[in-house]
């Protein structure tokens, strides 16, 4: 399992949310209050994520754009953005490698239906999904 921080640190850590997290529920308090928008560009300048993926697993374009304007993320996006960064640490911690992580993340997988495992962050059920076939590769169990 992915440890809070790690999850954090995807998303610019402290220095970004701006806030003090010392467990889970200091994030569940920062994600009811509004995520900084900077806590996306920090996804997107590392390049773990695309403008384009954004725009399909967290929110559209345009809606970031007028949140850029107002400076923080709703609770709903926030906890979205989130849930894709948990997905994103647990893939980097399974195969030890951002860029491994990535490609795998990106490239359609039968367990998933041939569905890109990415696609699927959009909920969180589907993210769900995603988590459980990266703890049955982490634990050498045929996917």
């Amino acid at each position: 399992m992915v440890s809070t921080a790690r999850t954090l640190e995807l998303v610019g850590g402290e220095a970004v949310v701006g806030r003090d997290v010392r467990h889970g529920l200091d994030l569940v308090r920062a994600v009811r209050e509004g995520l900084p928008v900077r806590a996306v560009q920090h996804l997107l300048d590392s390049g773990r994520l695309t403008l384009g993926e954004i725009d399909r697993v967290v929110m559209p374009r345009k809606t970031l754009a007028n949140r850029r304007k107002v400076g923080t993320l709703t609770a709903e996006q926030s906890d979205r953005l989130l849930r894709v960064a948990r997905v994103l640490a647990i893939a980097e911690d399974t195969f030890g490698d951002a860029g491994k992580a990535g490609a795998w993340l990106r490239r359609p997988t039968a367990p998933l239906g041939g569905e890109r495992p990415l696609d699927l962050l959009d909920t969180d059920e589907g993210a769900r999904e995603v988590e459980t076939l990266l703890g049955r590769i982490a634990h050498g169990i045929a996917a």
